[in-house]
């Protein structure tokens, strides 16, 4: 049997109650690597689930890449390009992209209860991927939208239908302004709710064939097409091909294609999401500094009160690279139950805030309503691997004081 190994795990299981002083350290160093680890594990969680919600939710309303016309900006009316067979077939010839679909818009105002309210009308094609309006959709039901026919229906947000005192079945008039007024009723088939207030507090959504015959568009022509990728890894690599592809291309009115990303129409919140990189890291190195030094500062006290026994083991014939193997060895096991205790209780506050949702969040502010949790295992393991190799690693160099101390004086030592 290894002898340092043995006198390690005496230390650790040691129940001598003069050891008065390094008991208190102990559990204070396994504490530190406790809370330490369960408070990175937290974070990492958390962090990863904030950036790919508000990310699902930000590509669900704009698709990855979005193909509109050279012209238009951030302001409405918007000026239309030509999406007809050839430009799509063109599109789903590159091998990433994995689905594409018409929009276009028209602004308005609409008229309930005695109030007003701007808004957008975004029509949508048959072909319009419905999935993340189905899992924002709170009442009601999606009606089916055409390119060829108008369903005078509408999908509207929680936000407004709150303001204006709207239910599903009610109806609502419209009104758009050009040389003339031009009104138009729907009915409220669907309520949503997004909590991206630059989008819930905007948009009335409803079929494309209605939308083009407000800004007498042909049937061939919308605001700008919607790309889906099939892996958003490859967003921008895919993004410049076809930009470069585009720019020469123009549609038979001589308008020209403007290809962005969903990063580059909305650069401050992805950069935002960013930024959160950079509070994981710091995170992360301020628990394993406070972990680290927790457990220098009760190693050293170990060492302090294990001084006669040190004396004695050199007296036998130990050197001092076996004692501080015995040293490091009893910090292994300190270690690895601090991380055992970080581990769970790190895991339960996930699982409870995943399963149960106890922390909220103003979605407003945030985007979501609750503290959202992804986790990770790779990173969950990398993450329990570093800490063990940084904390030792700490270690090594308190554990030189071992060779300060001497025979002579260690045994006269109490």
């Amino acid at each position: 049997m290894n002898w340092k190994l043995f006198f390690a795990r005496r230390i650790y299981t040691d129940k001598e109650k003069g050891k008065s002083v390094s008991k208190p350290a102990v559990r204070i160093a396994m504490a530190g690597i406790a809370i330490g680890l369960a408070v990175m594990i937290v974070s990492i969680a958390v962090v990863i689930g904030f950036k790919h919600q508000v990310r699902d939710k930000v590509v669900g309303l704009g698709a990855d890449i979005l193909i509109t016309n050279l012209k238009n900006t951030q302001s409405y009316p918007s000026e239309p390009v030509v999406v007809g067979d050839s430009i799509t077939n063109a599109l789903y010839a590159y091998p990433d992209v994995n689905h594409i679909q018409r929009y276009s818009t028209k602004p308005g105002m609409v008229s309930a209860s005695d109030n007003f309210q701007g808004i957008v009308l975004k029509g949508i094609a048959q072909e319009y991927n419905l999935d993340f309006l189905k899992q924002h959709l709170t009442e009601g039901e999606i009606p089916y939208f055409s390119d060829s026919v108008s369903s005078n229906k509408v999908l509207v947000s929680r936000t407004i239908a709150d303001k204006l005192l709207l239910n599903v079945g009610d109806k609502v008039d419209t009104y758009f302004l050009e040389d003339h007024v031009r009104a138009r009723r729907f009915t409220i088939a669907g309520i949503y709710q997004t909590n991206m207030t630059a989008y819930d507090n905007l948009f009335f959504i409803t079929d494309i064939y209605t939308v083009n015959r407000l800004n007498n568009w042909g049937k061939d022509m919308a605001d700008g097409v919607e790309l889906w990728l099939s892996d958003y890894g490859t967003l921008d690599k895919v993004t410049d091909v076809i930009r470069m592809d585009m720019d020469k291309v123009t549609d038979r009115n001589g308008q020209s294609y403007y290809v962005r990303s969903i990063e580059e129409v909305y650069p401050q919140i992805f950069d935002w999401l960013s930024l959160l990189d950079m509070n994981v890291w710091v995170i992360l190195c301020l628990m394993t500094g406070v972990a680290g030094f927790t457990m220098i500062s009760g190693l050293l006290i170990i060492i302090l009160e294990r001084i006669n026994m040190i004396g004695t083991l050199k007296v036998l014939g130990a050197n001092n690279t076996e004692i501080r193997e015995i040293f490091l060895s009893f910090s292994v096991f300190l270690i690895g139950k601090g991380m055992l205790w970080g581990n769970v209780i790190g895991l339960t506050f996930c699982a409870l805030q995943y399963f149960f949702g106890i922390i909220e969040l103003n979605p407003e502010s945030y985007y979501v309503d609750k503290v959202p949790i992804e986790f990770n295992w790779l990173l969950w393991g990398v993450l329990n691997v570093c800490t063990f190799l940084v904390s030792m690693t700490m270690l090594i160099g308190p554990s030189y004081l071992i060779s300060r101390i001497y025979p002579a004086v260690s045994l006269r030592f109490e």
